[in-house]
């Protein structure tokens, strides 16, 4: 079995950008294995209705989500323009060379949960691409390709067969841990792995 850690993600999640932060700080030879998934299509495919939609629910969230940024020291604000649909940045991530992998997640994830931006646009998107060296025309046309569309309608389907009903998740030794706040046993089941 490979030693890693499988680190379910959607950009549009508050909670797993601060699951994102809290791995930016772990020793570099802990292995992360990202799997982009489209949050929206796992709660369709569930039947869950999304916290955004359920009105204590997303007052607590926002409250819950503020702790834990000023709790961790992380730079963190609520986007004004939550929930976007993130179909096109979660296609992109399939659709850009893996070179470019770790630094599109960054700026999607800063962009969304730190600068406040609307990153569904092609006109605040575009800038972010460049920042990442991602040719634009390249990364538009690629993310219509049926083949890109393919896998990340696959990646979904898969984390759904594997009872993933949210992100984030984290898979390590084939079992589940969900929330944020459950890397530190995810990291746990990391270490009994030879």
């Amino acid at each position: 079995m490979t030693k890693q850690i499988d680190f379910y993600f959607d950009f549009i999640s508050p909670y797993t950008y601060l699951a994102y932060k809290k791995i930016q700080s772990l020793p570099k030879n802990i292995k992360i294995n990202y799997k982009p998934i489209l949050l929206g299509g796992l709660h369709n495919l569930e039947g869950i209705t999304p916290p955004a939609f359920i009105k204590p629910k997303l007052k607590h969230m926002m409250n819950d989500c503020l702790l834990i940024a000023k709790k961790n020291n992380f730079d963190f604000k609520w986007n004004s323009k939550f929930p976007i649909n993130s179909l096109i940045i979660m296609r992109g991530y399939f659709s850009i060379n893996s070179s470019n992998q770790v630094q599109y997640i960054k700026t999607m994830f800063d962009a969304y949960w730190v600068d406040d931006l609307d990153i569904s646009k092609e006109e605040i998107l575009t800038p972010l691409l460049e920042q990442c060296e991602i040719n634009k025309e390249i990364f538009y046309k690629t993310i219509k390709d049926p083949i890109i569309k393919e896998k990340l309608k696959d990646a979904t389907k898969n984390a759904h067969e594997k009872e993933i009903f949210g992100a984030p998740t984290f898979i390590v030794n084939n079992k589940i841990f969900w929330g944020q706040d459950r890397l530190e046993f995810a990291l746990d089941e990391y270490n009994k792995i030879d």
